[in-house]
C-alpha cells in the first residue's frame, strides 16, 4: 500500500514537471529571414491588424511588412527614427533620435510633435517608448555615438496623457534604452545595457515610479511581452524570462538582435530585428497585446 502511494505521488510529481516544461515550450517553428540588406534595423511595432513596422535607423527609413507578405517603404527622411509604438486609434508614435523629439504619425500621414524639450532644453536622442493605458508616453533618452548631451544626463521621461507636461521619471540609470510596460499599466521594464541590467518598476498614479527592482542581470536593447507575461530580451540572442525573472527560453539568430515584437494575423509571429536583417519565427504563444512595440 505504501509503495503504491509512493509511486502515485511520484507520477503526479513527474506530471507536474512535464506540465512545467510544456509551459515553457514557446517556439513553434524555425527561424526565417524576412528581409535583409538594411543598415541597422530597429523598433518593430505591430498595428491592430498584425502588420509590422520597423526602422532602418542609419538609412533614416521606416518600413512596413503587411500580413499578406508585402514589404514596402513607409517613410523616408525619418529623422533617425528608432523606437515605434501604436496607440489605440492607429497613430504610430516615433522616437526621432536625430531630431531629438517624439512624434506621432496619423493614419493619413499627418506628423505631430509630442515632445521636443524638457525644462527648456532639447533631448539627447530619444530611443524607445511605450504608451500606457491612459495615453501617457514613457520614453528613454540616451546619448549614443557622437551625440552631444543637451540634458544633464541620460534619463527616462513621461509625457502626461493630456500632453501638458513632460516629467523626468528616472534619473539614476547610466544609459536607459529599451522600455516596456504591462497592459494593465502597473509595471514598467527599463533596460540599462551599459550596466547589463533590466529594472522593474511599479507605476504610480500620475506616472511616477517606485519599487525599483533588478529584474535580470542581462545586457538588453529592445523588449516585448507574450500573453503569459514572459519578457523577451535582446542580448547576444533572444532570451525569454518568466514573470519571476527566470530564463526559460533562448532563440539564436545569425546576427545579434536589437529588438523584438509579436505580429502577424494571429499575433503569434515573433519579429526580430538584427543589424542588417529582420527575422521571424512562429510561436506557440501570442503577444501580450495586439498593439506592441520596439526601440
Amino acid at each position: 500500500m505504501m509503495k503504491k502511494a509512493t509511486i502515485g505521488l511520484m507520477v503526479l510529481f513527474l506530471m507536474g514537471l512535464h506540465g512545467a516544461v510544456a509551459e515553457t515550450n514557446l517556439v513553434a517553428g524555425e527561424l526565417k529571414i524576412l528581409a535583409g540588406n538594411f543598415k541597422f534595423t530597429e523598433g518593430p511595432a505591430a498595428d491592430a491588424a498584425g502588420n509590422v513596422y520597423f526602422t532602418d535607423v542609419r538609412a533614416e527609413r521606416i518600413y512596413t511588412w503587411s500580413t499578406d507578405g508585402t514589404l514596402e517603404l513607409y517613410r523616408e527622411n525619418s529623422g533617425g527614427a528608432n523606437g515605434l509604438y501604436f496607440d489605440k486609434v492607429g497613430n504610430i508614435y516615433v522616437c526621432e533620435g536625430l531630431n531629438g523629439r517624439v512624434t506621432s504619425i496619423s493614419p493619413d500621414g499627418r506628423v505631430e510633435v509630442l515632445a521636443d524639450e524638457y525644462n527648456g532644453k532639447g533631448f539627447n536622442k530619444p530611443n524607445d517608448l511605450w504608451i500606457d493605458p491612459k495615453g501617457g508616453v514613457y520614453f528613454t533618452d540616451p546619448a549614443y555615438g557622437k551625440t552631444e548631451k543637451k540634458q544633464d544626463g541620460e534619463h527616462v521621461y513621461y509625457l502626461l496623457p493630456d500632453r501638458s507636461k513632460v516629467i523626468r521619471a528616472i534619473d539614476d540609470l547610466a544609459r536607459p534604452n529599451g522600455i516596456l510596460g504591462t497592459p494593465d499599466g502597473k509595471t514598467l521594464y527599463v533596460a540599462n545595457p551599459a550596466a547589463k541590467e533590466i529594472w522593474k518598476y511599479s507605476i504610480k498614479p500620475g506616472g511616477s515610479l517606485d519599487n525599483k527592482t533588478l529584474f535580470a542581470a542581462v545586457l538588453c536593447d529592445g523588449m516585448t511581452l507574450d500573453e503569459r507575461g514572459n519578457l523577451y530580451t535582446t542580448p547576444e540572442t533572444v532570451q525569454v524570462f518568466s514573470p519571476e525573472g527566470v530564463l526559460i527560453e533562448e532563440i539564436k539568430t545569425p546576427n545579434r538582435p536589437t529588438n523584438v515584437t509579436f505580429g502577424g494575423k494571429q499575433n503569434r509571429t515573433l519579429f526580430i530585428t538584427a543589424r542588417a536583417h529582420v527575422y521571424t519565427i512562429e510561436m506557440n504563444v501570442a503577444g501580450m497585446e495586439i498593439t506592441t512595440k520596439g526601440g
